[in-house]
């Protein structure tokens, strides 16, 4: 990306990797992109700089991309649906065990979605999460319905500590990103109000969040 753009990314970068949300300034964060078209490159990357400082800066990536459908324009209902992709079961790392701090026989499940709005994926998450900390109800909702994660477990009142940031498309390529490419990258781990782990989330970002829909 360009060298000021770049130095952003990095800062948010590191804010994540030490394990806490990115510090903005909010209006930064939250002012609405306007896109001159004689810029579609610089455009482009202030989109996915703008989209990804929201995530690091948020508890919840399941608001952030319902705010962000509705403020594009995607759909008229801008609530997410999470698809369930079919495929084999990721297992945790020692690593990842560790931060969700299990004990040796504890259950774990594995959820795969596509998050969309409309008719836009607008990324793909691997999602662990541990059962017993949740409800009843929660636990039936993750495994019955198409609700995304952070809309189901809301209640609890979760915060999300960012573990990563990899940005995956640069101004540098040749092609312009189409909306099946993949931007970024960011892990982070969801706890309670009370700070008790209980879900890693792995989310891929598309090039479908730099669409605009007709108001």
């Amino acid at each position: 990306m360009g060298t000021e753009s770049g130095k952003r990314i990095v800062v948010l970068a590191l804010a994540a990797a030490v394990g806490g949300a990115a510090t903005l300034t909010p209006a930064r964060a939250n002012e609405p992109v306007a896109i001159h078209p004689s810029e579609p490159r610089a455009g482009t990357e202030r989109l996915i700089e703008t989209l990804s400082a929201r995530l690091l800066a948020a508890h919840s990536a399941t608001a952030v991309l319902e705010a962000w459908c509705a403020e594009r324009g995607l759909a008229i209902d801008p609530r997410l649906t999470a698809v369930r992709v079919s495929g084999p079961e990721k297992m945790l790392s020692d690593l990842q065990r560790e931060r969700l701090a299990l004990r040796p026989d504890e259950p774990v499940r594995y959820r795969r979605v596509r998050l969309t709005c409309g008719g836009h994926v607008l990324s793909e998450a691997d999602n662990w999460y541990v059962p017993s900390r949740l409800t009843a109800e929660m636990n039936t909702m993750l495994e019955t319905t198409e609700a995304p994660f952070g809309r189901v477990v809301h209640p609890l009142a979760p915060t999300r500590r960012n573990l990563s940031l990899k940005m995956l498309w640069t101004p540098e390529e040749l092609e312009p990103p189409g909306p099946e490419k993949k931007l970024f990258f960011v892990e982070a781990v969801l706890s309670t109000a009370a700070g008790i782990p209980f879900c890693e989330v792995a989310e891929t970002y598309t090039g479908a969040v730099l669409a605009r829909g007709e108001r």
